[in-house]
């Protein structure tokens, strides 16, 4: 019975699709027998055109992964290498962890070997994200804090402001009270910015394009903006549940920065949707989620505050509020999904993760 006839009638080896790490089962000739769903979406192929290919074939110069795969089934004995980089030949290059497993079946050598991956940078970026809502959290509540005991005060200063206006009969000197009010206004709007959206989420079954669309109508229809978009949408994605208005909000401000990063280019935003399998959030596995990514080539975030561009009053821009991004991590994390960023200059991303049904 040949290997490839074995390895379908293997139960062993069909318990790998049900695992959610990244999962590629090779035969004593270091071919490729099994690719489970995790790994498929990880290197953003299909086991069909995987199968039967040589390791070395699948992974050009990953001789140290192929020199351990060889070992564990001479060796009888498991490898484990924590950081990396693995190139494929028509398809996604992934930094990975990886366990290198000898399975017996009905030998007394190893029939196969089980590369089991772990994705170094979503794990990273789980943490980075943990690390950064914790940050969020406590720095919104500070400035929350904060607002109240300044919006208190300003609604007596602007109705000092404007008693006195009524008094006077200079109206020359009537024009600086009007600058009290304006400005008394101005900070009101800031602190109401500040405090955050208010109120429960609303939830119902909406298409992500359709609140994309919306964005990039309005960001059209206003005065400052000539960006152009070019819209790379995946008609495929299902609906999710979610806050319609809050996410306009999220998708509006992401945009808003992305026009401002190339104002006075001639550079488009991009709009892309793509599905992501066997994704985690806040700790919960999700078996699909919907990726929406704004993408600009402007000049990138600034490597200082790239840590803290979801804090609230962090900004690159001198005339920047720093309340944008934080609204829509906020906006975001309500609706159960993830939003990050990667940047570099002349080319950044932001991403948000939204789930498609419950977690597992």
């Amino acid at each position: 019975m040949n290997n490839k006839l074995e390895a379908r009638r293997n139960p062993d080896l069909d318990l790998v699709d049900a695992l959610i790490t990244a999962v590629i089962v090779l035969d004593r000739d270091l071919r490729v027998v099994r690719v489970n769903a995790a790994a498929q979406s990880l290197f953003a192929t299909s086991e069909t055109k995987l199968k039967q290919q040589s390791l070395k074939d699948v992974f050009p110069g990953a001789d140290e992964l192929a020199d351990a795969a060889r070992r564990a089934l001479d060796e009888s004995r498991s490898f484990t290498e924590w950081d990396m980089e693995l190139r494929g030949t028509r398809f996604n290059t992934a930094t990975v962890g990886y366990t290198v497993t000898p399975l017996w079946h009905e030998r007394f050598e190893p029939d196969y070997v089980v590369i089991e991956m772990t994705n170094v940078e979503h794990h990273q970026r789980t943490q980075i994200e943990g690390n950064m809502s914790m940050q969020n959290d406590v720095t919104t509540a500070l400035l929350r804090g904060l607002a109240h005991e300044i919006k208190n005060p300003l609604g007596g200063i602007r109705g000092a402001a404007q008693l006195l206006e009524k008094e006077l009969e200079d109206q020359k000197q009537a024009e600086y009270t009007q600058i009290i009010i304006g400005e008394a206004d101005r900070l009101r709007t800031l602190v109401d910015r500040m405090l955050g959206p208010r109120g429960e989420s609303v939830k119902q079954l909406i298409n992500i394009h359709d609140v994309l669309e919306h964005v990039r109508q309005i960001v059209e229809a206003e005065r400052d903006s000539s960006a152009e978009f070019i819209r790379d949408y995946d008609p495929s994605l299902p609906d999710i549940r979610a806050d319609r208005d809050q996410l306009v909000q999220a998708f509006l401000n992401l945009v808003r920065n992305a026009v401002q990063a190339v104002e006075g280019r001639s550079e488009s935003i991009t709009l892309r949707t793509r599905v992501d399998r066997q994704f985690t959030i806040d700790s919960k596995l999700h078996r699909l989620v919907i990726r929406a990514q704004v993408i600009d080539f402007g000049p990138g975030v600034d490597p200082e505050i790239a840590s803290s561009i979801f804090i609230p009053l962090v900004s690159g821009r001198a005339d920047g509020s720093g309340l944008g991004l934080p609204i829509a991590h906020s906006l975001v994390h309500r609706q159960g999904g993830l939003i990050g960023f990667e940047s570099e200059p002349g080319h950044t991303v932001f991403s948000v993760w939204l789930p498609v049904g419950v977690p597992e």
